[in-house]
């Protein structure tokens, strides 16, 4: 009621409403088109739109199309978050590959967008959380191949026995976050008794932390490209 009328939820605001708002953020976003004047409220953020564009409603809200706000989150984060925005939005179904490169295309000359076309290739709607997908992209930065995630390790009758954040399936590498989840005692004894099992059955694994993750990527590179060779 407090925005003019061609106002429509945007970034990770409108992330949220698709499905995908995977960053954590507490102010609203929203676009406008170039030339109106911002309102000036508390807890609102208002991007100018350069290129058009028209609003889906969403819970009866609108809001940026779903392959729109993609790119423009890729293109405008920093590519560690981007990524993760990426692979969300693929497995949360409100968008295709095929859509966000036919988005990144439109956006040409916009300022990002290299980087957000060169995301678009290796999202992976598989990946289940955003420190995962950030892993993958250390990794991946780091030159070493795209590792696979969310790997089922089977049993020797066939059954799905555990899954691996990531791993590298012909090498019995695999890759896991771990976050404060990891703490807890129950679940410190499901991961002991999952390590000693994978561990038995040839698989290497490797464990990271949010330090690693964030303070020490090159630590991450170095230990698991050791560990491939």
């Amino acid at each position: 009621m407090s925005l003019p009328s061609e106002a429509m939820l945007a970034r990770q605001t409108a992330a949220r409403m698709h499905d995908f708002g995977v960053l954590p953020e507490d102010a609203v976003h929203v676009q406008l088109p170039a030339g109106i004047a911002k309102p000036r409220l508390p807890g609102l953020v208002v991007h100018h739109s350069v290129l058009p564009v028209e609003p889906v409603l969403v819970e009866g809200l609108p809001c940026v199309p779903a392959a729109r706000c993609a790119v423009d989150l890729a293109r405008t984060l920093r590519r560690l978050d981007a990524l993760p925005v990426l692979d969300a939005a693929l497995r949360s179904g409100a968008v295709c590959r095929d859509d966000l490169i036919e988005e990144a295309l439109t956006h040409r000359g916009l300022p990002g967008v290299r980087q957000a076309r060169a995301l678009v290739p290796l999202a992976d709607g598989r990946s289940e959380c955003r420190q995962e997908s950030q892993l993958r992209l250390v990794l991946i930065d780091g030159g070493l191949p795209a590792p696979e995630p969310q790997v089922w390790v089977l049993s020797r009758d066939g059954t799905g026995r555990y899954r691996l954040d990531l791993g590298y399936r012909e090498r019995r590498v695999g890759i896991e976050y771990d976050g404060l989840s990891h703490l807890d005692r129950d679940r410190l004894r499901y991961d002991r008794d999952r390590a000693n099992w994978l561990d038995a059955e040839g698989w290497t694994m490797r464990y990271f932390t949010d330090r690693d993750l964030y303070r020490r990527p090159a630590h991450i590179v170095a230990m698991v490209r050791a560990t491939l060779s």
